[in-house]
Order: structure tokens, then C-alpha cells, then sequence
């Protein structure tokens, strides 16, 4: 097997995998909004937009109930207000299992409202790893009506995971002004103008972030931070 027969094999395997990529499904998730059918090794309920499964009538029935509770309380506006903050409060104590089921319930709701996808992509990424599929959830979520304030914290976040600083001080910078008191933001901000080269910038959104009530993990974030920077 010569060598030109090998590379030959390589480029032919990686053409097959970008043709096999390039044609991955996609599902419509609310009137014009389509995402990627991407599944976890989870229990339905515990996965974005419920893994896509094919529900049993059981399933659908209990779906059905949901919805008709949700009507008998006078609003799905205010059920789904409810279920979004919870989620997200979940996810602040790294419950991200109860989170996805309280945004599964919020898709059912309104499934076309922007914090539906931004809960999922930071499910995507915190639990299941998944970078690619929670940006692509991030970008729909920036164009769906009514986004919470910290939706470009929470992505600016994941640009930094994702080793992209400068992408992330971007969004972020933005993203401090949409939610001037959310700690998590001005950290990340923080991150980002070090990693791009601004020590002193970093410093002053540390010095914003140790204003502001702070989670476990911007803790850890603030004091590697000011480390790494030399804050005063």
C-alpha cells in the first residue's frame, strides 16, 4: 500500500465526513426557527427540546394536561415567566437536569421566546459538552423575540470556553451594558480583556463584578482573575 493509495484514503474518509455533516437534520422547533436534531445520553425530559423523541400517547397526554393547567391559570405568559426563571435558577446551583426540564416545559409554552434556546444552550455546553450545538442555540436565541439581559453574557461565556477571547470581549461588552448587575458578565468580561491583552480593562470589570452578588463560580473566576492580572 503506498503511500499516495493512504493519503488518498484520508482526504476521501474526510470529504465523505464534511458531506455527512454538511446534510445533518434539522427540525423545526417553533414557526421559521429550525435547529440541529442533536440528541444526549439523558432521559428525554433532561434534553433540549426533549430529545426529539417520538412521545408515547401517555407522553402527549401529559403534555396536553400541562398546557390546559397552564390555560386554567389565566396566562402562558406568566407560567412560562415562571418555568424560564426557575430554570435558570437551577442553573445557578448546577442542577442542570431540573433546568432542562423547567425549559422543556417553557418550549412547550412559547416555543418560539429566545430564553428558551439560551436555557438550552447553556445545558448543551455546561452538561453535555457540547460547544458547537450551544453556539448554534445562542444564535438563534439572539434573534427570538424577548431575550433576557444576560443572554449575551451567557454566550460571551461560552466564546470563552470555546478559546475565542476576542469574539467573547465583544459579545461581552455588550453584554454588561444589556445586564450592568450581573456579576457573571463582568468576570467574563474581565477574562476576555485579559486574555486579549488589557490587564487594566481586566481589573475594572473585576473590581465591577466584587459589587455585585457572585455565584460560587465567579468566585473562583474573580480571584484567578485579579491573580493573573495584578489587580491592586
Amino acid at each position: 500500500m503506498t503511500i499516495k493509495f493512504i493519503r488518498a484514503c484520508v482526504i476521501a474518509i474526510g470529504a465523505l465526513a464534511w458531506v455527512a455533516s454538511s446534510h445533518a437534520e434539522t427540525v423545526e422547533t417553533a414557526p421559521g426557527v429550525t435547529v440541529t436534531k442533536k440528541t444526549f445520553a439523558a432521559p428525554i425530559d433532561e434534553q433540549p427540546f426533549f430529545g426529539f423523541a417520538d412521545k408515547t400517547p401517555e407522553q402527549r397526554k401529559a403534555d396536553s394536561d400541562f398546557l390546559a393547567e397552564a390555560d386554567k391559570l389565566g396566562s402562558r405568559e406568566k407560567v412560562f415567566d415562571v418555568a424560564i426563571e426557575r430554570g435558570f435558577a437551577h442553573i445557578d446551583r448546577g442542577d442542570f437536569p431540573e433546568a432542562a426540564q423547567r425549559f422543556n416545559q417553557a418550549w412547550l409554552l412559547a416555543p418560539e421566546r429566545s430564553a428558551v434556546y439560551q436555557g438550552f444552550a447553556v445545558v448543551a455546553a455546561a452538561r453535555f459538552g457540547d460547544l458547537e450545538y450551544a453556539e448554534e442555540l445562542f444564535k438563534i436565541a439572539l434573534h427570538q423575540p424577548k431575550p433576557r439581559p444576560t443572554l449575551k453574557a451567557d454566550y460571551g461565556r461560552l466564546l470563552l470556553k470555546a478559546k475565542r477571547p476576542a469574539e467573547a470581549k465583544t459579545i461581552l461588552e455588550e453584554g454588561v451594558r444589556d445586564a450592568p448587575d450581573f456579576a457573571d458578565g463582568w468576570a467574563s468580561l474581565g477574562l476576555a480583556r485579559l486574555q486579549t491583552g488589557d490587564a487594566p480593562g481586566a481589573c475594572t470589570a473585576a473590581s465591577e463584578a466584587s459589587k455585585l452578588k457572585l455565584s460560587g463560580q465567579v468566585v473562583s473566576d474573580l480571584v484567578m482573575l485579579k491573580r493573573q492580572a495584578a489587580c491592586p
